[in-house]
């Protein structure tokens, strides 16, 4: 839908899981992340653009796929494992369709984990022919994804840069993965831990970079002082632009306080009959030596602060979903009005999240986004989604600064 624009929502989604593969084990648990992620993370992610898509709602989101985490989406014999990973958790679901015939609402979350594990399998085997990667390539190659990488193997490098070779390497292997997988150079890269040092900058250029995701404190102490602090990107003097991180809506998710994912309706991470079943029923889903771990079956919400949990109800989630969506499209929509008044260009408020975020650890995380985008587009406002590059494009007059020494996390370190 045409609108006229005083600002932009980015939003840009790192993911990136450690590389962990062990060809030599059938039973290793580090491997499971992997698994977890693509059941709650990816999986629903391109679910959700998909049904974006086929709605005809033009929406923009870019994301960070890291090489670790493109070489095992590539790696067949960890496909096959997810495989078996999933078949598994179909045998332990249908087991508990019949141990909790008791209990009417547990007995209806026994069949939902059921569903969504035997449609995990449907896509990932015959609609994905177990190819995350050009299932994420597709929405790039029709302009609703803009994906960009990130350090070969996520090094720092506020560390790396005492031997900057370490970086350029970091840099290098970074862009030839990328290519390998999307055909294409990465206009940008998601810095590891947001790590940013002016030593980079040359080997950012010699690449193709033409942009970073860095740290609110990394534009905010640049030099000289940001006209526009985090709300318009900077250039360094080496040509690199640097897009900062929005601290108000970045609270509004992360904040362990009254960030969104703590909503009482929400799904409680913590608690999974891994560790609330009965030791000898669940023993055949735990690790090979018996240590009880999580089995993606939770049958609760937060509900509050204490042990005792309500059992989750999906429609009370999609409520909160429905809700905080909307608090915080009033919230961009108050922020871009207030600022579009004293600036000489549409404000972009970047929102940069790690992904696994978004469905790992808030269950409900993609249907927010989902929810969110639909809102931006049908719904009166004053602004859109946009990529960065998308920005670059159509702002190209970005003031000269130095982005301070930065790094993503507590106290700036």
């Amino acid at each position: 839908m045409n609108k006229q624009n005083k600002g932009y929502v980015s939003f840009v989604l790192h993911a990136h899981l450690p590389f962990v593969h062990h060809p030599e084990n059938k039973h290793y648990l580090e491997e499971e992340w992997l698994f977890e992620a693509i059941s709650e993370t990816y999986i629903p992610l391109l679910t959700n653009f998909k049904k974006l898509v086929n709605e005809g709602v033009d929406f923009r989101i870019t994301m960070s796929i890291t090489p670790p985490l493109l070489n095992m989406l590539d790696n067949k014999l960890l496909q096959k494992r997810y495989i078996k990973y999933l078949k598994k958790h179909i045998e332990l679901s249908q087991k508990e369709i019949k141990r909790t015939v008791y209990d009417k609402r547990l007995n209806d979350l026994s069949y939902y984990y059921f569903n969504r594990y035997s449609h995990d399998l449907y896509l990932f085997q015959d609609v994905y022919n177990c190819n995350l990667i050009d299932a994420f390539k597709h929405f790039q190659d029709i302009g609703v994804l803009e994906i960009i990488t990130c350090g070969a193997t996520h090094g720092y490098f506020p560390i790396l840069y005492i031997n900057e070779n370490t970086v350029r390497a970091q840099i290098a292997v970074g862009v030839q993965t990328y290519e390998k997988y999307f055909g294409r150079k990465p206009r940008g890269i998601w810095l590891p831990e947001c790590g940013y040092v002016p030593e980079a900058d040359k080997y950012l250029k010699e690449f193709g970079i033409e942009y970073i995701i860095t740290e609110s404190h990394g534009i905010l102490y640049a030099n000289p002082t940001p006209v526009y602090g985090t709300y318009a990107p900077i250039v360094s003097p080496n040509g690199i632009v640097a897009f900062g991180r929005d601290i108000e809506s970045s609270r509004q998710v992360w904040s362990s306080i009254n960030g969104y994912p703590g909503d009482y309706n929400y799904r409680e991470f913590y608690r999974d009959i891994g560790y609330d079943a009965d030791y000898d029923y669940i023993k055949p889903y735990l690790t090979y030596d018996g240590v009880r771990v999580p089995t993606g079956i939770k049958y609760y919400r937060i509900t509050g602060d204490s042990f005792e949990k309500d059992y989750y109800n999906p429609t009370w989630a999609m409520d909160s979903v429905e809700k905080q969506a909307g608090h915080f499209f009033d919230c961009r929509q108050s922020q871009i009005t207030n600022l579009s008044k004293s600036m000489d260009k549409p404000p972009i408020i970047l929102c940069p999240y790690d992904a696994e975020l978004y469905g790992h650890w808030w269950y409900e995380g993609p249907d927010w986004l989902y929810v969110l985008f639909k809102k931006i587009y049908y719904d009166k406002c004053d602004f859109s989604l946009i990529t960065p590059s998308e920005y670059i494009d159509k702002y190209p007059e970005i003031q000269v600064s130095t982005p301070c020494r930065s790094s993503w996390g507590a106290n700036r370190l």
